[in-house]
């Protein structure tokens, strides 16, 4: 699926999640992206330590773009798509 879902902590630093347990492990390698799990949670993410910015600045070179954003409380949530 050519969509692609980030969500970051903070607006100026990392980490970034950048994807889920069923993300493309291609992509998240190329992103330089680790899975984690929190504790308490049954799911993994996928995080990297770049600010937002450098995430997208990566994904703009690959041909993504940024379809919507929006805040939910202090997060930041970008809906990006690759033709």
């Amino acid at each position: 699926i050519p969509f692609l879902k980030g969500s970051p902590w903070s607006c100026e630093v990392g980490p970034t999640m950048v994807g889920d347990e069923h993300s493309d492990p291609h992509l998240m390698s190329i992103l330089g992206a680790t899975k984690r799990t929190t504790l308490g949670n049954n799911f993994c993410e996928y995080y990297v330590n770049d600010a937002p910015r450098v995430v997208l600045d990566k994904l703009e070179s690959l041909g993504y773009r940024v379809v919507s954003m929006t805040g939910v409380g202090q997060t930041l949530v970008w809906c990006l798509h690759r033709e």
